[in-house]
């Protein structure tokens, strides 16, 4: 069964909410983008790219009453499977044109649905799958938190320095720094609670923080590993997405 929060992006999307669909390609446009640009092989520009990932994500409206999470597909097997469905009508199309007649769009095989080896996407497309639920939330926290505040995390979290550096750069104290630290945290774990329980359809989904070092129970914090996991997590994502941008100038 899927989860409240789920159900309620779910209802958003049905109801053609633009914020739903624009919070929807912000978080995995760039993933998709990514992935259909390397399937494309050079056969597709990167316009077209743009326009299938944006279909990809229209068609999610079209197929979430067919899902069934009881079977055990991700996520990110779901967008993997319509992304792969929406490039293979574009290729096929281009095909009938070539040849002068008329392709008529084939219906998504659902065989994805259920997990299995044959199709599971890979180790690297999971990963890149998580690392954007999670910018999201930190770019989500960026936009709530005070300036300062975010200011404090970004130098001593994503830029790793010390809380002495930091407090000498904004003239303050360490505490200061600690404990204005510690409030951008705790709304980052509230953040990532709430991005990770929308987007996510199985208990293995909503287990990747904790796998990541990110342990988002309030009452069991461990903000050493928390930090670390994050600034990890971060920069690869955005190291991920440039070397994307390169690829597809």
């Amino acid at each position: 069964m899927l989860n409240a929060m789920t159900t309620s992006f779910v209802a958003r999307l049905r109801a053609r909410d633009p914020n739903a669909w624009f919070e929807l390609w912000e978080i995995f446009g760039p993933v998709l983008e990514a992935q259909l640009s390397k399937w494309g092989k050079g056969r597709i520009g990167n316009e077209t790219v743009r326009d299938l990932s944006q279909e990809t994500l229209a068609a999610l409206s079209d197929s979430i009453d067919r899902f069934d999470p009881s079977k055990g597909a991700r996520f990110s097997t779901w967008l993997l499977a319509i992304a792969k469905h929406t490039l293979g009508d574009e290729i096929d199309r281009r095909m009938a044109q070539k040849r002068g007649s008329g392709k008529r769009a084939s219906s998504l095989d659902e065989a994805w649905m259920t997990a299995s080896a044959a199709v599971s996407p890979g180790a690297d497309y999971e990963a890149a799958v998580f690392r954007a639920k999670v910018t999201a939330a930190i770019r989500a926290v960026e936009k709530e938190c005070d300036f300062q505040d975010f200011a404090i995390f970004q130098m001593r979290v994503l830029d790793g320095r010390s809380g002495k550096d930091v407090a000498n750069d904004l003239g303050t104290s360490e505490p200061t720094v600690s404990r204005r630290l510690a409030k951008v945290r705790t709304a980052l774990r509230s953040r990532l609670t709430e991005i990770i329980s929308t987007y996510s359809f199985t208990q293995e989904e909503l287990s990747e923080p904790s796998r990541n070092g990110l342990v988002l129970d309030p009452n069991k914090p461990d903000d050493a590993l928390f930090d670390e996991a994050i600034a990890e997590i971060y920069h690869t994502d955005a190291q991920q997405r440039r070397a994307g941008l390169s690829a597809t100038d």
